[in-house]
């Protein structure tokens, strides 16, 4: 059976220009995941005030093939030097670092490769099925229906990293009342933009990201300039061994799907993905008792997981308009900055767009394995680059990219305001990633809350008579309780 979509794809994937754009994206994703401390959200968030200058295919695709090949960059140095390159590789290294110091090194970057580009691919192909079927499903959404959905969203921030719902659900929050200000578009009422007449159309979404990702990520990186980490040298990659193969196969097809399914829920991500992939691999493992001391089941179940979910996270970013996970927060803010408004009518008026993202995901995902099964002894030395020569070039892109947008120094102040409030809050226990949903949801909620309240004229009573959006608010509940529920049964067992 043909693929969905393929027609509108084929003049992407022809055009030598959009071609070469995933090549660098994949390339430049490798070599920032490998880089510990950066991530495919910082990256994607560094690379967006440029590709404002691309049309929106090759600059999306761009975009979409950073974010699939930096998520599998990260295994690099969490094998090599047990320095994990993005979070979502943490649980790689829990028995990836263990297999090299063996002197494994090469089989473990090899079923890195192959478990991360396995996951990719079958999250994309689920991408090319279901973001359409859910977009149809969204045609009988009105206001309230995308309120509600967009309250169930900002619900699922209680779980984005577990054991901090209450203080998740704050920086939800506080994205939200970064979105209020500016003109409110329903009253022309200003909202706190105290006379500064660069506020009155709100604060924009790039400075923030930046400040949020990169510039909290390079001060918390100064706090530990001078540790050493020990490295293991590789000689070569090695493809998995067909005996290899058949131990981690069932493990990278249940990680997958586990992958796929954790990313289409909103805000979830893939270092949730990964833990519950590893989790899965050794609950169902032959041999439990080896992982944590070099278990190749123990690196295919998170690799698999942890880049499955980046597909999982673009059906709900493209087909609802809601961000799967921080980087699908910045491509969805890309988008929006682009003029495009994801969603059902987007798949209608923009077909060619969303296959064109569907399939540079795709062909990234083959890319990287090339890439990392040729290059990872390259990419392997990038790790040795002086934290004292990387982190000023970061921070100078990061002023280019906060002023590249408006030619405005309240953006630059924005942006540096935005990573000391990131750092301080991250002191505390506070992630960004929340915030930055509720930034990017925070325009949602407001006009879908104000138009829903006209409809029903001004009854909130009205939201009872909607079936979908009582759905939505039930599972928003659910979602909320979950964690004091589950924490006061586990309080229960133990006494």
């Amino acid at each position: 059976m043909a693929l969905p979509g393929f027609e509108y794809a084929l003049p992407v994937l022809t055009d030598p220009f959009v071609i070469g754009l995933i090549v660098v994206g994949t390339i430049a994703g490798v070599l920032v995941g490998a880089l510990p401390g950066l991530s495919s959200s910082m990256a994607v968030a560094l690379l967006l005030p440029f590709s404002l200058y691309l049309d929106p295919i090759p600059a999306i695709a761009l975009l979409s093939a950073l974010y699939c090949a930096g998520t599998f960059g990260g295994s690099i140095t969490a094998i090599l030097i047990n320095a994990p390159g993005a979070p979502p590789a943490a649980a790689t290294a829990f028995d990836g670092y263990p297999l090299a110091v063996k002197g494994e090194a090469g089989r473990a970057l090899g079923i890195s490769a192959v478990a991360s580009a396995s996951g990719g691919i079958f999250s994309v192909l689920v991408l090319l099925f279901a973001a359409p079927l859910l977009a149809r499903m969204a045609y009988s959404f009105g206001p309230p229906e995308y309120f509600a959905l967009a309250v169930f969203g900002l619900s699922m921030l209680s779980s984005i990293s577990g054991e901090q719902p209450v203080k998740n659900l704050i920086g939800g929050c506080f994205g939200l009342l970064i979105a209020t200000v500016g003109v409110d578009l329903t009253t022309g009422i200003e909202r706190f933009t105290f006379g500064v007449p660069e506020l009155y159309d709100g604060i924009h979404f790039i400075p923030v990201l930046i400040g949020l990702f990169a510039v909290t990520e390079l001060l918390s990186q100064a706090q530990i300039l001078g540790q050493e980490k020990i490295s293991v040298t590789v000689s070569a990659v090695k493809l998995p061994s067909w005996a290899d193969f058949k131990r981690v196969k069932n493990s990278i097809l249940r990680s997958s799907a586990i992958g796929t399914f954790i990313g289409v829920l909103p805000a979830e991500g893939s270092t949730m993905a990964a833990m519950i992939g590893y989790n899965e691999a050794k609950r169902w493992s032959d041999k439990p008792e080896e992982f944590g001391t070099g278990s190749i089941e123990g690196i295919a179940g998170p690799e698999a997981a942890n880049n499955a979910a980046t597909g999982g996270s673009m059906v709900p970013t493209l087909a609802l308009g809601i961000p799967g996970s921080a980087t699908a927060a910045v491509i969805l803010g890309g988008l929006q900055v682009q003029g495009l408004r994801p969603g059902p009518y987007l798949f209608e008026e923009q077909p060619g767009l969303l296959y064109g993202i569907f399939f540079a995901m795709l062909l990234s995902n083959l890319l990287f394995l090339g890439v990392g099964l040729i290059g990872a002894k390259v990419f392997s030395r990038i790790s040795l680059v002086p934290a004292t020569l990387l982190w000023p070039t970061v921070f100078a892109l990061c002023f280019v990219g906060a002023y590249g947008l408006e030619q405005s120094l309240i953006d630059v102040w924005v942006m540096l305001a935005a990573g000391l409030i990131g750092f301080g809050l991250k002191r505390y226990g506070f992630s960004p990633a929340p915030i930055i949903m509720g930034l990017v949801l925070g325009g949602l909620v407001e006009t879908s809350l104000a138009q829903s309240m006209i409809i029903f004229d001004q009854q909130w009573t009205g939201f009872l008579e909607r079936p979908i959006s009582l759905v939505f608010f039930a599972l928003a509940l659910i979602s909320v309780l979950n964690a004091p529920v589950r924490g006061f049964i586990r309080r229960r067992r133990s006494r």
